[in-house]
């Protein structure tokens, strides 16, 4: 599936400079949450094949899209066992949590801001991969992570084609709303070694 490069409708914030320097300063933590973030993709994936198996053209997207995130679970799994390091366990994700708190609970407007969510936290995710991607001290991981920052932008853009043919006249108003609650959740939070 061809998909558009939508990325100019998620105007998101940059993040603050400090965040790769506590990024850097504990990699430990921000692998560790890189991998249970890269699981929580491939179930929020899967999950929408289970809230609208009836939407062809979304199903084969997500099935695509969670068969990318598994594959970077492996990738990270490997980083850090390159590393010596044990996955710590998942301590949640109050970023995502929050996002999804603004998710209407009617359809078809939870369908799309579902979507739209889910693009939020993959535009996020390749910006700070990405970020990381420049920084970091290892070649490997260096490449990892450009990669993986590539993917996310291709994952956002396709959550972004879906919210598009889910609701063509609405999607853009609603991608700048919530984008805009992201800001402000950014700039409430503290800024700790983790990808969100």
């Amino acid at each position: 599936m061809e998909v558009p490069a939508l990325g100019d409708a998620l105007p998101l914030v940059a993040t603050s400079a400090r965040w790769l320097e506590a990024a850097l300063a504990d990699l430990d933590a921000v692998h560790a949450d890189h991998l249970h973030c890269e699981r929580k993709a491939a179930q929020s994936a899967l999950s929408l094949v289970r809230s609208y198996p009836e939407r062809t053209d979304l199903v084969l997207a997500m099935a695509r899209l969670a068969h990318d995130e598994t594959r970077h679970v492996v990738q990270v799994a490997r980083l850090l066992a390159r590393r010596r390091q044990v996955a710590s366990y998942d301590g949640g994700d109050d970023y995502a949590a929050a996002l999804n708190a603004h998710v209407r609970k009617r359809e078809p407007e939870r369908l799309l801001d579902r979507l739209l969510v889910f693009a939020i936290i993959e535009g996020r995710s390749a910006e700070r991969l990405a970020l990381l991607a420049g920084a970091l001290p290892d070649a490997d991981a260096r490449a990892l992570y450009a990669s993986l920052a590539d993917a996310e932008v291709r994952h956002r853009d396709t959550f972004l084609a879906l919210a598009c043919d889910a609701a063509p006249d609405d999607w853009r108003a609603r991608a700048a709303e919530l984008a805009a609650i992201e800001a402000e959740l950014l700039a409430s939070r503290p800024i700790v070694a983790r990808v969100h």
